[in-house]
């Protein structure tokens, strides 16, 4: 009943920032760039599990020639980043409530230029890893997704999760690059999430990794 009464709380706050929030997004499947009213040659980024949106916004803002894509399951993060984006006037930003499961309801294949996955839920017990964004089933949605020079982003600060992510990575047909165990001790270009900035504060080092498809 409390949670009840909280989504129900949310909805004049939504409301309020409606513009970022792309409401139906599987009526855009195929046609996304022409639905967000942009070139059809911007790059077109999306995170899955953008939380509070710090990082979407972030990215959005430090580049403004491209359109990123924000998909979240969990309204009362998602409302902190559409919010921010409303105050913002954040053009190339948009946010969707959606399921990672069910990508391929709302995008064609070649859709996306790159995928962002920050600090996703481990999922530790070994029988929920089909559950992880970076197991395979997940890996093989993506290189349908994604255009042939595609890349995927994964950061993480559970070090089990990302060895299990590079067998994952690389068993599934993937190139990978700037493959770090400590990114706060390289120079690397980051922009930083919620997340990592609470970890970097516990001194706790971050793994990342880039993946490309292979040609």
């Amino acid at each position: 009943m409390a949670r009840m009464r909280r989504k129900k709380n949310l909805v004049p706050r939504m409301e309020r920032c409606a513009e970022m929030l792309i409401a139906s997004p599987w009526e855009n499947k195929g046609r996304w760039r022409e639905a967000l009213g942009i070139p059809a040659d911007t790059p077109l980024y999306l995170e899955i599990g953008c939380g509070k949106g710090g990082f979407a916004n972030k990215t959005a803002q430090a580049e403004p020639g491209i359109f990123m894509l924000a998909l979240e399951r969990v309204d009362e993060a998602l409302l902190i980043g559409l919010e921010a984006a409303y105050a913002a006037e954040r053009k190339n930003l948009r946010f969707i409530s959606f399921d990672a499961a069910k990508l391929e309801e709302i995008f064609l294949p070649g859709e996306l230029d790159r995928i962002y996955l920050n600090f996703s839920d481990p999922w530790p017990p070994r029988n929920r890893a089909k559950r992880r964004l970076t197991h395979r089933n997940f890996l093989a949605l993506y290189k349908k997704l994604l255009r042939p020079d595609g890349e995927i982003f994964f950061k993480t600060d559970n070090r089990p999760l990302f060895d299990f992510s590079l067998v994952e990575f690389e068993e599934s047909g993937y190139e990978l690059s700037n493959v770090t165990f400590d990114l706060h001790s390289t120079d690397t270009p980051n922009i930083r999430t919620e997340y990592e900035e609470k970890f970097a504060a516990m001194g706790l080092p971050i793994c990342r990794l880039e993946a490309r498809l292979k040609k």
